[in-house]
């Protein structure tokens, strides 16, 4: 089984909403935290959001902060991170991944999804 798979991204105006999804295996959703991190072209990726395993701790970026909502199902292994009033600048490949601790820096983080391409045109 594939540790984590994301699903959900395409091509949104301006001001709309998009819904990630992040399926993991059962052994990978059980790590400490499970984040969202995007990357830009030849930038290395930035963390967004992460949830703790039992969903009592979140965390986010400032500049997405009431935009960006991440939530998780444990009954279905599975992440969500939901974006509202999206902007150009959050156009990037989004990725989930797992780590046993929490952290903003993606170098913790050892089980990564593919990405999946968030476009946000103006």
């Amino acid at each position: 089984q594939v540790p984590l798979v994301e699903s959900g991204g395409g091509l949104v105006q301006a001001g709309g909403s998009l819904r990630l999804s992040c399926a993991a295996s059962r052994r990978t959703f059980s790590s400490g935290y499970i984040g969202w991190f995007r990357k830009f072209p030849g930038k290395e990726q930035e963390f967004v959001a992460a949830i703790s395993r039992n969903g009592g701790m979140t965390y986010s970026l400032d500049s997405v902060k009431g935009r960006f909502t991440i939530s998780r199902d444990n009954a279905e292994n599975s992440v969500y991170l939901q974006m509202n009033s999206l902007k150009p600048e959050d156009t990037a490949v989004y990725y989930c991944a797992a780590a046993d601790v929490f952290s903003r820096n993606y170098s913790t983080y050892n089980v990564w999804g593919q990405g999946t391409q968030v476009t946000v045109s103006s």
